[in-house]
């Protein structure tokens, strides 16, 4: 097992999605919960671009609920604008990962920022555990 206890980062990834008028609430503004979703995605999708599958880290045992999660919303997203979201996987701490992400609009303004961290906890014990080393050594590599 690799250990380390704090792995400093800065792998970034983009992703673009576009707004669906469901995701909107009265003012035409895309609704601020839809964010989560959003940074979800780009998470996922971050994780993929580096090879490691969200799916097989939990059919190995391993789920990454979200420990802490903040936005500062800048200005909003409207009904069919394409957002570029760029997440950077800042670093592991221990039990923890932590992203980074930036919003943009179609016009290259930023919208908002946002900070997730996770905890990797073994399914069956319920308790926080180590990174697979399979991460670890794509994230160093």
């Amino acid at each position: 097992m690799i250990l380390k206890s704090i792995l400093a980062l800065m792998i970034q990834t983009e992703i673009q999605i576009r707004v669906r008028y469901g995701e909107t609430d009265r003012m035409g503004y895309v609704y601020y919960g839809n964010y989560a979703q959003y940074f979800e995605v780009a998470r996922v999708e971050a994780l993929r671009e580096l090879g490691v599958s969200y799916r097989k880290m939990e059919e190995d045992g391993i789920m990454l609920p979200v420990h802490t999660y903040s936005v500062k919303f800048i200005q909003p997203a409207f009904y069919d604008d394409l957002l570029t979201i760029r997440t950077r996987i800042l670093k592991i701490a221990g039990t923890r990962i932590y992203f980074g992400f930036d919003s943009y609009n179609e016009k290259g303004e930023l919208i908002n920022t946002a900070e997730v961290s996770l905890v990797f906890v073994n399914a069956v014990t319920k308790k926080p555990c180590p990174p697979p080393d399979d991460l670890l050594l794509r994230l160093t590599n």
